[in-house]
């Protein structure tokens, strides 16, 4: 059922792409291509003016402070190799080739490395290769349910653990977090390690707006609590999930994409519509036997360009099931062929909660933004572009489609305002501040959240 759904949907999917396709308008520019690229991936006139040639690197400190994970140190950077204008397509790529390296620790042990590396059009075929590899070691991982029943609730405690006092609802964060004492403290926290490698293939078709993809990825993941009461040892214990210990996980990766931005590290306008679908199987070396599926569409478009310089909307829609018996913790993750998208709550999802505060099969979830670009100059050399963002975000979870709209009260939701610096163009720093009704956080990171 589930595989016939999936087809289903890549067989619309593909309609809906291939309605919107205009083949009669090409640059060209694209005549001196090994292949035709439409003009409308071709990057905007302010963006190629400030688009650096040849090779350089772009590193930032990764500072952050997180009642969770404690203060932050580290460094994100990247290589890019641009090429020379006088490559065709120096106009149509945001870079031909880039390696992401980072490195994280927290006062609160948190540690992270990763290295990942993206090369469009590789070897000047219409080809596109994508390589990770990643570890990481966090013991403050969060957990509030399996489910929509448990993890949607509010939260709440009994004042110094005493249970004669009146149960408060509906708490804060904070003072739910100061609540948890003695054999408590660690109730909601648990501990990740990760080592993970994933490869993709993707290839281009009608002049590089849609893209098939085909991937493999394996990873060990070591689940573990900390003593006292722990709310994932109960539910494990219970036999309510499973996954808590050693896991080998491997995944097929297949995808379908639909990309028509300007420039994929900024866009201006465009969209970019992705379904994608894992299967962990057990004679691919998998624990456990379970598929994913998720699709979301990013939609840009400038507002009133006559009037502002560069004044973006963008949005995504996104959805997300996992079928047949999953570890808790494949619950939390969304992939994408541009990265996995942890939620619901984060930095990528809901802003204004915690991460991974909702739980559930089917997730959903929207992002609105609001992209003003206040500010540019160059100084030594570095083109500097600053942006307001303010945003507003929503999402809920279930346990089956068929209740999506009969519990709508599922939904929560988030504002916040943001700052994006563009650095050369394809470095994005995100700094945004988002308020819930249970919380208020803070993130700083490297590119837009979507």
């Amino acid at each position: 059922m589930l595989q016939i759904s999936f087809t289903l949907s890549l067989c619309l999917f593909s309609s809906v792409v291939v309605s919107q396709v205009d083949t009669t308008k090409i640059k060209s520019d694209s005549l001196k291509l090994p292949f035709a690229i439409h003009d409308e991936k071709m990057l905007s006139e302010e963006d190629l003016a400030n688009k650096k040639e040849g090779t350089y690197i772009t590193g930032v400190p990764d500072l952050s402070s997180d009642p969770v994970n404690g203060f932050g140190y580290g460094a994100e950077g990247t290589i890019y190799f641009n090429g020379k204008k006088s490559d065709p397509f120096f106009k149509y790529t945001a870079y031909r080739a880039k390696i992401d390296v980072a490195l994280f620790n927290t006062t609160k042990s948190q540690r992270e490395l990763k290295v990942a590396v993206d090369i469009p059009y590789i070897l000047n075929s219409k080809w596109r290769f994508r390589g990770e590899m990643a570890y990481e070691v966090n013991p403050n991982h969060l957990y509030f349910g399996i489910n929509s029943q448990t993890s949607l609730k509010g939260l709440s405690y009994y004042p110094n653990g005493d249970q004669t006092q009146a149960l408060v609802t509906n708490s804060s964060y904070a003072n739910y977090e100061r609540s948890l004492t003695g054999i408590n403290q660690f109730y909601n926290t648990y501990q990740k390690q990760e080592a993970i490698i994933n490869v993709s293939m993707e290839r281009s078709f009608l002049e590089g707006r849609l893209r098939t993809l085909i991937g493999f990825e394996a990873a060990t993941v070591n689940i573990s609590t900390f003593s006292g009461n722990s709310f994932l040892r109960n539910d494990f214990n219970a036999g309510l999930i499973s996954g808590v210990g050693k896991n080998t996980i491997t995944f097929a990766q297949l995808g379908l994409i639909y990309d028509s931005r300007d420039l994929e590290t900024d866009p201006s306008k465009g969209i970019f519509a992705e379904l994608t679908n894992e299967l962990s199987l057990k004679v691919l070396g998998s624990n456990a036997d379970f598929n994913k599926t998720f699709g979301h569409v990013n939609y840009y478009h400038k507002l009133f360009p006559s009037v502002f310089k560069k004044l973006v909307f963008a949005g995504r829609i996104a959805m997300g099931y996992t079928a047949g018996k999953s570890p808790f913790f494949e619950y939390q993750d969304q992939w994408s062929s541009e990265g996995s998208i942890e939620g619901l709550g984060g930095g990528a999802t809901l802003r204004g909660y915690k991460q991974c505060r909702f739980l559930d099969r089917l997730t959903q979830f929207n992002n609105f933004e609001l992209r003003y670009r206040f500010a540019q100059f160059t100084v030594l050399k570095q083109h500097l572009a600053f942006s307001a963002v303010p945003f507003f975000d929503f999402g809920a979870v279930w346990n089956t489609g068929d209740v999506m709209f009969k519990q709508l009260k599922n939904y929560r939701y988030n504002e916040g305002i943001g700052l994006r610096i563009a650095w050369n163009v394809n470095t994005i720093l995100r700094f945004d501040y988002a308020i819930s009704k249970e919380d208020h956080q803070f993130f700083f990171s490297l590119e837009h959240a979507f």
